[in-house]
């Protein structure tokens, strides 16, 4: 083998935060080598989560004409029989754009790419086993980004065809009649509401007895009315003991109670585990805990400081955003370079539901359990004229703020555009705004945008009464 190759930085994983760390990085002059399993940059977000999710729910909400239906009535759609290679086929091309994209932002940025599995011999050296050979690595500085993956309990009959995981749903040959979701986390609410809107008669369970518990009671209730027009069984408060299959060759859905589920297709979404497995944790001096993950200060140093953990692979909050935000800092901090530390409490989550969700800061149930006095102000789709032109009557947005210095606590939306919709209230809660921008400022018209002038007004008009 020959000598090592030294390299101020080495980053394992090519995902957002991978991605974001390695740039980072070359942006002030380093060496930086990037290795990924994947013959392909871009890590799970790109071949198998955000974007081919995403890419696919967009597919699907164009070819069914749901947006469409307040005005042509439910039967409506865009295409009739419509296949699984219809929708991917889009998914495959947004896939091969960002994988361009990154790869593309790596070559301008002098920055090293390696394809193949990396494991530590020491704290400092890593080998990648590659296609033809194995190459070792020698660094200051390691970040792991190595993402995570489905949990596959052994007891769950996977078999890529009829029971499959998040993975594996983008190797579907065809549409299911009917599909059994197990989980409703971010992940299994997001498909259940995809394949409902395709026809496909959805079942969803959990054994929590809430729909997505980040979510202000409020919105959650207007999700699970949502699922329910659109033809899904909310099956919450119950566990699954075991998935076999009938005379038929049909998953059946077994119950704690008993109960049984018959359906075409089965994906279990229950967890994901940090992909650490192939790193020989043991030699840099690491542990991850059951679930594969690692532990990381504020800093998202390691117990071994000179390593560096971001992303899924050190749990909550598994965000794509946030995942890039934290390989930036990693590697700023790697290199001695100053940085803030993020905010948990100001993180934007969006939702990829049919319609999408999106919050920051407290709902009310946080507000209310930690005794702190707030107010709220509605807005409605339906009172939007943008509501009325796209086809949205459904849609909520809320706003929390402090009754007393008027300073903005929380936005919640349940509607078309929700995700992008957001960022207007989270600008005004990172710079300290209160209640009054909103019902001082005009908002073009007509926009969504103008539904946080009236919700407002809505919780303004509340303190003068």
């Amino acid at each position: 083998m020959r000598e090592p190759e030294r390299y101020d930085i080495v980053i394992i994983g090519t995902g957002p935060a991978g991605r974001r760390a390695a740039i980072q990085a070359a942006k002030v002059g380093k060496r930086v080598v990037t290795v990924d399993r994947q013959r392909y940059v871009g890590g799970q977000a790109v071949h198998r989560g955000t974007i081919p999710s995403k890419t696919l729910r967009e597919a699907v909400i164009h070819v069914t004409g749901v947006g469409q239906r307040a005005f042509y009535g439910a039967a409506y759609r865009v295409m009739s029989n419509v296949t699984m290679d219809d929708l991917l086929r889009r998914t495959a091309q947004v896939v091969q754009s960002e994988v361009d994209v990154v790869r593309d932002g790596f070559l301008r940025n002098d920055i090293d790419m390696l394809n193949g599995i990396a494991h530590f011999e020491d704290p400092h050296t890593l080998a990648v086993h590659t296609e033809n050979s194995i190459l070792e690595l020698r660094a200051d500085k390691v970040i792991l980004a190595t993402g995570s993956r489905p949990a596959r309990p052994a007891h769950i009959p996977f078999d890529k065809a009829r029971v499959v995981d998040s993975d594996g749903i983008l190797d579907l040959h065809s549409i299911p009649k009917s599909m059994t979701v197990v989980g409703a986390g971010v992940i299994g609410t997001e498909y259940a509401s995809i394949f409902a809107t395709l026809g496909v008669t959805v079942t969803l369970i959990d054994g929590r007895r809430d729909l997505l518990e980040m979510v202000d009671e409020e919105i959650g209730e207007a999700l699970k009315y949502r699922m329910r027009e659109d033809g899904i069984t909310l099956r919450l408060g119950h566990n699954v003991s075991s998935v076999e299959f009938d005379a038929r060759g049909r998953p059946v859905t077994v119950l704690e109670t008993g109960a049984k589920v018959v359906s075409d297709l089965v994906m279990y979404s229950i967890g994901r585990h940090g992909a650490t497995g192939l790193l020989n944790l043991d030699a840099a001096g690491l542990n991850a805990d059951s679930r594969g993950r690692l532990k990381v200060n504020q800093h998202f140093q390691t117990d071994v400081e000179h390593i560096y953990a971001v992303g899924d692979v050190i749990g909550q909050p598994a965000l794509a955003s946030t995942s890039a935000e934290q390989g930036r800092l990693a590697a700023l901090h790697a290199l001695g370079i100053a940085c803030p530390e993020i905010d948990d409490d100001q993180l934007p989550i969006g939702i990829y539901t049919i319609p999408e969700i999106a919050l920051i800061g407290k709902t009310e149930e946080q507000l209310t359990l930690a005794g702190i006095a707030y107010e709220s102000g509605v807005a409605r789709y339906k009172e939007i004229a943008r509501g009325a032109i796209i086809g949205d009557d459904f849609g909520i947005l809320k706003l929390l703020f402090d009754p007393d210095s008027r300073k903005v606590l929380g936005v919640h939306i349940f509607g078309s555009q929700a995700s992008e919709l957001l960022h207007i209230g989270q600008a005004v809660m990172e710079l300290g705004g209160t209640i009054d921008y909103f019902v001082e400022t005009i908002f073009n018209y007509p926009t969504f945008a103008e539904a946080y002038k009236v919700a407002g007004l809505n919780g303004v008009n509340k303190l003068l009464r």
